[in-house]
């Protein structure tokens, strides 16, 4: 029986470590499911017939590094062919780690005996530290087998004659002294202890390509029509020489496993005459620009082309047009349909209803955007996976809130606008300037749940803004552009010495994301200093493109380029090619079901604004019915009956526009968003909201209704009653399809809000209280056809007057009036009852087709999208 080594002793005597890298890849409260976790538990034999790319992907998951290489502190290595070859890029680590275990003598011994032989000869290859006799071994690239170990003397093992020591004990220690190290430095500056994956792709292995793209912004677009009208100028008017180049020449390639970053700086405000105050490349309204009145006098010159990178990519760039160049995604040119397949994109601006639960706002999204032949279970299982990747198991039940609503904090709120994007499990995953109005702290832990996702074999593209520097440590490769330019692109590790070697060294004690942005700007604050910047950037971009010349993925790399480096690990492509046999979404009746049950959800859960609207009709009732109640038997004068009813039928609809309009553009970027994203069509998104809102329209209508009718002593009976409020509810819908219409059609609050008053206010001139319908001239006649405040007036009347006598006393006489005769007088005898309430209900369907049409045809942005 062979002697045990000092190390194979210090290993067997330690059994914690095990269990610490086992709850280092395990959340908390979670079961141990970590992708080492079998390796761990498995038998020396197992370990060594280990297939190689299982192995490889285990290693992966684990939060190793998926680019074809093993970083350690003196280099990088291939990725090994054999577990035993993580040996020596593990060790390095392990020393540090290992420090404080004092108790592990055998351990700190055989360590100081690898030092010591290390110092006298070439770094040794690792089967020959493990098992000199293993042919393997000598294979292995830029690390010859010392002669001294061929030779038999003494190392790592001592004498020749001695056993190797276990290949599984020592890389179980290894192991658990590199997750314990790197989950030390993690929780310095991360909340996230958890480094596990809990949902990777499990597709095909995708590839973005750039080619030679360029790409021009058009400068009016962004300027919406309303603002050029504001400005007397016509919309369609021709700007021959308002477009700016956004991007030039731009060529790259990414793959899976690796996470880009396009930095650079922003637009440059320049004076102008024409107050246009809107980003050139992004379309957003920069509030920094408003002068103290209000009026913007600043037109933004073209930043450094980032927006526009995601807008050509996602095929989204309001104004732009490719003047050359072309996309590949997964050596496809790129289309709409296989962009809306393989591209998720997370927008700058976090668009969710407020009122829902985290989970539940993945939910309902994941029963529209999963396949149909998903059951409930797959659903939610899918649901918990994306919730347990982005760390929000804390404030899963929790309201996503928004500025007017408590709900969770900024960066939850932008990791489940990520999860939204996630759930159908994206090969390739774009983000606009995720954390912007983030704070550092919050901004770090995103972008490295956004590290942590490409580790997941998914492709990951973010713009991004001033990094600092630890965000800046996590990226894999870099892409810095000016004015549309290149300027770098490669490993974020080789940025510095990039530019050391073109003359421009990063300060000590500098973010190098700061100082290389800063010295590729352009400053625009002098007419020399302009030139000056330009020409400096224009002369590092023609140096960049000259050193990447023949490159095949235009990514720029040390001289010394390690193996492996810039390259990502491959994983086998599955037996069924998801893009040859797309699935079937939910259906038109699916989805309607799904909105309305989410909308209906919504609502409800805002207490507050239902609190408040049954407060407004209970008081208005109240007011109303109080201010004519006190007449006991006494018939009130047939002037009071008049305005009584014009006021039941005419007050509560001008509350009501106002409300529905409001609502509905907060709604309207959320709307916008996934109509693109093809979450649902604008069908069934129409008849959820029409039909959504019906039950809060029937209380509104009966807490309205009632109160008045009894305290001011209308017409006795149940069936004047019943027609009485069916005919209110008729006018209010019909009022709220007016005020959808209205916010629908156009594009800011204000401007739907003037056009629903405006038509309220016609409708209300014109409805026979005013002015006699007789005394009307053509145009307010043909305006009072369409006023559903006038057929609300005159069956209002026919309901109390009709068929029925009127008694007023004059003196000691009493005298009958007809009630026909005073509708006759009033020319509001022209129709029968049951035709007002057609009419009411056509004028209600005229604009619930207008509605339906603005969904289909008028794209639904938001006025911060313009």
């Amino acid at each position: 029986m062979a002697e045990e080594t000092p190390m194979e002793k210090g290993l067997e005597s330690s059994t914690a470590p095990q269990d610490d890298l086992k709850r280092a890849h395990t959340g908390p409260g979670d079961t141990a499911v970590s992708p080492l976790s079998p390796w761990l538990s498995s038998s020396e034999t197992q370990w060594q017939q280990t297939d190689e790319t299982e192995w490889q992907r285990s290693l992966v998951s684990a939060g190793f590094e998926a680019r074809g290489e093993i970083r350690t502190q003196r280099g990088s290595i291939p990725t090994p062919p054999h577990p035993t070859l993580l040996f020596c890029s593990l060790f390095d680590q392990s020393l540090v780690a290992c420090e404080g275990e004092e108790s592990n003598k055998s351990f700190l011994g055989a360590k100081e005996n690898i030092s010591k032989w290390n110092r006298g000869s070439p770094r040794p290859a690792t089967s020959s530290l493990l098992n000199a006799e293993l042919p393997v071994a000598a294979e292995a690239p830029g690390w010859p087998v010392p002669a001294r170990c061929a030779q038999g003397e003494e190392g790592l093992e001592g004498p020749r004659s001695r056993s190797p020591p276990s290949q599984v004990l020592l890389l179980k220690k290894l192991l658990t002294c590199h997750v314990s190290q790197q989950g030390l430095q993690d929780s310095v500056f991360s909340s996230e202890s958890d480094n596990s994956l809990y949902f990777t792709y499990s597709g095909q292995s995708n590839t973005l390509e750039v080619r030679d793209l360029s790409y021009q912004v058009d400068m009016a677009s962004q300027v919406p029509w309303f603002k050029q009208l504001a400005h007397f100028k016509m919309p369609w008017t021709s700007h021959k020489d308002s477009c700016e180049q956004g991007i030039q020449n731009l060529s790259f390639k990414m793959r899976s496993g690796q996470m880009l970053a396009v930095i650079g700086s922003s637009g440059s405000p320049v004076t102008t005459s024409t107050p246009a105050f809107y980003h050139v490349t992004t379309g957003q309204p920069d509030r920094n620009t408003q002068d103290s009145q209000g009026c913007s006098s600043w037109l933004f010159h073209a930043g450094c082309g980032r927006a526009s990178l995601l807008d050509v990519i996602t095929g989204r760039g309001p104004g732009g047009k490719i003047k050359s160049g072309q996309i590949w995604i997964n050596g496809q040119p790129s289309t709409a349909q296989l962009v809306r397949k393989c591209v998720a994109h997370v927008r700058q601006h976090d668009q969710l209803l407020p009122n829902l639960t985290v989970r539940e706002t993945l939910a309902f999204i994941a029963q529209l955007r999963l396949p149909r032949n998903f059951s409930q279970a797959q659903r939610d299982k899918r649901v918990d996976d994306v919730i347990a990747e982005l760390r929000l198991r804390q404030c899963a039940n929790t309201r996503v809130g928004n500025i007017y609503v408590r709900g969770v904090s900024g960066g939850e709120r932008r990791r489940v606008s990520i999860g939204v994007q996630l759930l159908w499990n994206p090969g390739i995953l774009i983000l606009d300037e995720p954390t912007s109005g983030l704070d550092s702290f919050t901004a770090h832990n995103l972008v490295k749940t956004l590290s942590r996702l490409a580790k997941g074999n998914r492709l990951v593209l973010i713009s991004i803004h001033q990094p600092r520097s630890d965000i800046f440590g996590l990226f894999d490769l870099v892409l810095l552009m000016t004015s549309g330019t290149t300027i770098y692109l490669g490993a974020a590790q080789h940025m510095v010495q990039y530019f050391t070697s073109v003359g421009h060294p990063c300060p000590r004690y500098s973010n190098p994301a700061d100082y290389y942005v800063d010295l590729t700007s352009i400053d625009r604050r002098s007419k020399e200093q302009e030139v000056a910047t330009r020409e400096k950037a224009r002369s590092l971009a023609a140096l960049f493109k000259e050193k990447v010349r023949g490159f095949d993925d235009f990514l720029w790399t040390a001289e010394s380029k390690e193996p492996g480096v810039g390259t990502c690990v491959q994983s086998p492509a599955p037996d069924t090619n998801p893009f040859q046999a797309p699935t079937k979404l939910p259906g038109p009746l699916q989805q309607f079901a799904i909105l309305i049950r989410r909308q209906i959800s919504n609502d409800f859960r805002d207490l507050p604004t239902l609190l408040i609207h049954g407060v407004e009709a209970c008081l208005l009732s109240l007011i109303i019915g109080f201010l004519y109640y006190g007449h006991g038997a006494v018939q009130l004068s047939l002037t009071d009956t008049v305005a009584l009813l014009f006021m039941i039928g005419a007050l509560v609809p001008f509350s009501v526009i106002l409300d529905v309009i409001s609502k509905c553009h907060s709604e309207r970027a959320l709307l916008y968003y996934e109509l693109e994203d093809g979450l649902y069509t604008a069908g069934p998104y129409f008849f959820a909201k029409i039909l959504g809102e019906l039950p809060e329209h029937c209380v509104y209508i009966v807490v309205y209704g009632m109160p008045i009718y009894w305290l001011a002593n209308l017409r006795p009976g149940l069936e004047p009653f019943l027609l009485h409020v069916l005919l209110v509810w008729l006018v209010v819908f019909c009022c709220r399809a007016m005020a959808l219409a209205a916010a629908a059609l156009l594009p800011t609050f204000h401007m739907s809000s003037f056009l629903g008053n405006a038509l309220y206010n016609s409708f209300y001139l014109t409805g026979g209280f005013m002015i006699s319908l007789d005394n009307l001239w053509t145009v307010p006649a043909l305006i009072s056809k369409v006023s559903f405040l006038r057929w609300c007036f005159e069956g209002l009347m026919k309901i109390q007057f009709g068929g029925h006598a009127y008694y007023m006393e004059a003196g000691n006489i009493t005298i009958r009036i007809p009630g026909d005769l005073i509708l006759s007088s009033m020319g509001l005898n022209s129709y029968p009852l049951y035709a007002i309430y057609f009419f009411v209900i056509g004028i209600s369907c005229g604009f619930v087709i207008l509605y339906y049409l603005s969904l289909r045809f008028i794209k639904q942005k938001s006025s911060q999208d313009w």
